[in-house]
């Protein structure tokens, strides 16, 4: 569980950050502003990220893509940390997720 110590909100926050570079090849938008990212857990003191996420349906075809660029920029971002994706399929994806920002970039 994060704990709201100054480095932990600055270590979310820059996690934050570098999840918008993973992108959702379909729709052409950051998978944070696509709604995809349900929690976010980081811990400066063990040094671990871990992201809980959906994907827009469970047969989608760029999952492993999508989860794997997750994986990628934390891993990049944080070489010393370790990361953890956690794929859920509860709530089910839907186009409500997608933020204001998203849907600006859709339109």
């Amino acid at each position: 569980m994060t704990s709201y110590t100054p480095e932990n909100i600055i270590l979310r926050r820059n996690a934050v950050t570098a999840l918008r570079f993973a992108m959702d090849p379909e729709l052409g938008i950051n998978i944070v502003d696509m709604g995809l990212i349900y929690g976010l857990e980081t811990n400066e003191a063990s040094k671990s990220i871990v992201v809980t996420m959906s994907l827009s349906s469970r047969g989608c075809p760029m999952g492993a893509a999508i989860s794997g660029s997750a994986e990628n920029v934390l891993i990049y971002g944080f070489p010393d940390y370790k990361v953890k994706i956690d794929l859920i399929w509860e709530p089910a994806w839907s186009y409500e997720f997608i933020s204001a920002r998203g849907r600006d970039e859709l339109s």
